[in-house]
C-alpha cells in the first residue's frame, strides 16, 4: 500500500512523530528505488542494557518508540520495533542492593554481561538473562510488540564482521571525527586544547591505550586508534590493548592488562570483541536502517553519543541518522523504605504490581518525550487513579479533549487489540482502604464491596480484579506498618465518658441512621449530614447554604469518629471505614 503521512491529531505528539517517520521512510524508499537497491522498511529501535535491574527511566527508551510504532501499525503499515539487548557490554561494577551477590562478583568486572554468573539462586544462565527476564515479562504485560536482538549473538556469530573490518580500515577517519568533540581550542591560546566534556571511557581506552597520540597516518587521525575492543581469550575481560593491526591480512594483536595474555588473531575470523560504543551505535543505525530511535538527555548534548554518531553514520557507514527525540527524566514519587535501603530504584515489574498496565502506559503516552514526570509509589497513586477514572468517564460520555482521547486510546489498546481491564473498576482509594482494613481477607472484602452499592452489588471479587490485587499489593508493600489501619477491638470508654452532650448527640444521630444509609453514598450523606442537623440545617443543605463553621464542625466530628474507631484522628474515608467495620461493630465502638 502507498505510504501516506496523515496525522489524526495535530496536538498529539505520537501522531506527529508517526508522520515524520512515515515521511522519512517514503523518502528513503524513493532514494533506494533511484539507486536500484532494496527499499528499506520502517524500522524503529530501542536499546537496553541488562547490567542490573532495568528501571522505570529505562522504560521510556522503549515506550516512546513503541507508541510511535503502534500508531504506524494502526494506520496499516508494517513496522519493526527492534530492542537491542546490549548484553555484550562489559560488566562495569557490582551494583548495590541486588540480592544474591556479594563483593566476589567484582572478579567479573570487564567481562561481557553474558559471561557473568547470575545472582545466587537465579534460574537464569547468566547475569544478562537474569535481568532481561523481568523486563521481558513486563513488556509482555504492557502489550509492547518488538523484535529482541542479543548483541552477544550478533557479535559472536560474526553478523557485524564486515562492519567491524570497515570501521578498522577507517579508524583514522573515525578518530578524526571523535577528536573534534574530545577537545576544542581555547580562545587566545593558539593551538592549546582544553577539555570540552569528559571523554567517554571506552573511547579513552581505545585512543590512549593504543598509543593514539604518538602515531599519525596522515588521514587526519591516529593510526594507533582502534575502534574495536577484543575480549581476552584467557580471562574474558576487555582490559585489552590492541598493539597492532594489518588492514590487508586483518591480523590483529593485543595484550591483556589484567592477566598478561597476548594473542594474534585474524579479525576476519575473530568474533570475541566489539566496537566501542560511539562507533557501535551508528554502525547499527546503518546496518538495521533505523528511522526512529530516541535517546536520553545525556546522549543529546554536544559531543555525546547521538551527536557524534550522526557524523560517524554519514561519513563512515554511508547511513542516515535516525529521527531521535530526546526524552526527559522519569522520577519516582515515594518508595518503600525497604527498596530505597537496598540502593535500588523501582522497575516496570515493581510498578505493575501496584498499578494496571493501561495506567502505566498512559503515564508515558500523555507526556511529550521531553517532559519529565513522576510515577507514584506513595499516596499520590490514589490521586493518579482518580484522574485516570475521570478520564475514562469523559471518554465514555464524549466530553474528552482530542489529545486526552488519543493518550487514553494508546493506554488501553494497541494495534493488536485491547489490553486486559478490570470489569468493575471501583475507586482505587476505596479498594486500598478495604485491603488495609481487612488485611486481604476475601470474605470480609467481598462483604464490604457488596455493600458499596446495594442496588448493583459486587457478586464476585473477580469483577474487581486486577485492580483489587494491585491495591492490595500497594498496601502491603508500600504503606509502612505504622500507617496501616487497625480497628479497635474494644470501645474507648474513657473518651466516650468524657464527651459533652453535643458529642453524645452526634454519635446518636449517626447510629440511628446506619441501617437506612448502609451504602457508600448513603453513609457519605450521613457522616456529612450529622453536623448540619445538629446546627439546625437540613442534611441535604449545600455548602452555599451553610455558614463556614459547619466545615469546622464536620472536621471535629470526623476526628472523633476516627479516634473511636482506629485510635487516631485520620484514616481511610469514613464511609468506607464504616462499611469495613460493619454495623454491629460500629454500634459497639460508638455506643456512648
Amino acid at each position: 500500500m502507498p505510504i501516506v503521512a496523515q496525522s489524526t491529531d495535530t496536538t498529539d505528539w505520537v501522531s506527529r512523530y508517526a508522520d515524520e517517520v512515515i515521511a522519512e521512510s517514503e523518502r528513503r524508499a524513493q532514494g533506494a528505488k533511484q539507486s536500484g537497491t532494496a527499499a528499506p522498511g520502517i524500522v524503529i529501535a530501542s536499546g537496553l542494557s541488562p547490567s542490573g535491574p532495568i528501571h522505570l527511566g529505562n522504560l521510556r527508551e522503549v515506550m516512546t518508540p513503541h507508541l510511535v510504532a503502534d500508531e504506524i501499525r494502526r494506520r496499516g503499515h508494517e513496522v519493526r520495533h527492534l530492542i537491542s539487548w546490549d548484553d555484550y557490554d562489559r560488566y562495569r561494577k557490582v551494583p548495590a542492593g541486588v540480592p544474591g551477590i556479594d563483593e566476589t562478583w567484582a572478579q567479573h568486572i570487564g567481562k561481557p554481561l553474558t559471561s557473568v554468573p547470575a545472582p545466587a539462586g537465579s534460574a537464569y544462565a547468566n547475569w544478562a538473562e537474569h535481568f532481561k527476564a523481568a523486563m521481558i515479562e513486563a513488556l509482555d504485560e504492557l502489550g509492547v510488540e518488538y523484535d529482541g536482538i542479543s548483541q552477544t549473538e550478533q557479535y559472536t556469530s560474526g553478523v557485524y564482521r564486515e562492519q567491524i573490518l570497515h570501521a578498522m580500515k577507517h579508524r583514522g577517519d573515525i578518530d578524526a571525527i571523535l577528536d573534534q568533540y574530545r577537545t576544542k581550542k581555547a580562545p587566545g591560546k593558539g593551538g592549546q586544547k582544553q577539555s570540552q566534556k569528559p571523554v567517554d571511557e571506552a573511547e579513552l581506552e581505545a585512543a590512549e591505550g593504543s598509543g593514539a597520540a604518538s602515531e599519525d597516518d596522515g588521514s587526519g587521525g591516529s593510526s594507533g586508534y582502534f575502534p574495536y575492543k577484543p575480549y581476552c581469550g584467557a580471562c574474558e575481560k576487555d582490559l585489552t590493548t590492541v598493539t597492532s593491526y594489518d588492514d590487508e591480512s586483518t591480523e590483529l594483536s593485543y595484550v591483556c592488562a589484567d592477566c598478561g595474555h597476548t594473542e594474534t588473531v585474524l579479525l576476519s575470523e575473530f568474533n570475541r570483541g566489539k566496537l566501542v560504543w560511539k562507533v557501535d551505535w551508528p554502525m547499527r543505525w546503518a546496518y538495521e536502517g533505523v528511522i526512529f530511535e530516541p535517546s536520553g538527555v545525556d546522549h543529546s548534548s554536544p559531543g555525546s553519543s547521538f551527536v557524534v554518531g550522526g557524523q560517524i553514520v554519514r561519513e563512515i557507514f554511508d547511513g542516515v541518522q535516525p529521527i531521535g527525540p530526546m526524552y526527559a527524566f522519569v522520577g519516582i514519587s515515594g518508595m518503600a523504605k525497604m527498596s530505597s535501603s537496598k540502593g535500588g530504584v523501582p522497575t516496570p515489574a515493581d510498578a505493575l504490581k501496584i498499578m494496571e498496565a493501561p495506567l502505566l502506559r498512559w503515564l508515558y503516552a500523555r507526556r511529550k518525550p521531553n517532559q519529565s514526570f513522576k510515577i507514584a509509589f506513595d499516596q499520590e497513586i490514589q490521586r493518579l487513579y482518580d484522574e485516570w477514572d475521570k478520564l475514562n468517564a469523559k471518554v465514555a460520555d464524549g466530553t474528552v479533549l482530542p489529545a486526552d482521547a488519543a493518550a487514553h486510546s494508546r493506554a488501553v489498546r494497541t494495534a493488536a487489540g485491547e489490553l486486559p481491564r478490570t470489569p468493575r473498576p471501583l475507586p482505587y482509594r476505596t479498594l486500598a482502604s478495604v485491603a488495609d482494613i481487612t488485611a486481604g481477607a476475601e470474605d470480609q472484602t467481598l462483604r464490604i464491596l457488596r455493600d458499596l452499592d446495594p442496588t448493583d452489588p459486587i457478586t464476585s471479587l473477580d469483577e474487581t480484579r486486577p485492580r483489587l490485587d494491585r491495591a492490595e499489593n500497594w498496601i502491603t508493600t508500600q504503606v509502612p506498618a505504622e500507617a496501616r489501619t487497625v480497628v479497635r477491638s474494644e470501645p474507648d470508654t474513657e473518651l466516650l465518658s468524657s464527651l459533652d452532650d453535643a458529642g453524645r448527640e452526634s454519635l446518636r444521630l449517626l447510629l440511628e441512621g446506619l441501617d437506612s444509609h448502609w451504602s457508600l453514598d448513603g453513609l457519605t450523606h450521613l457522616v456529612y449530614g450529622v453536623p448540619k442537623v445538629q446546627a439546625g440545617f437540613s442534611s441535604d443543605a449545600t455548602a452555599k447554604e451553610l455558614p463556614p463553621e459547619i466545615k469546622v464542625a464536620q472536621r471535629s466530628f470526623f476526628a472523633l469518629l476516627y479516634r473511636l474507631l482506629v485510635t487516631r484522628e485520620t484514616g481511610p474515608r469514613l464511609p468506607t471505614l464504616l462499611l469495613a467495620v460493619g454495623a454491629d461493630r460500629v454500634r459497639k465502638l460508638l455506643a456512648a
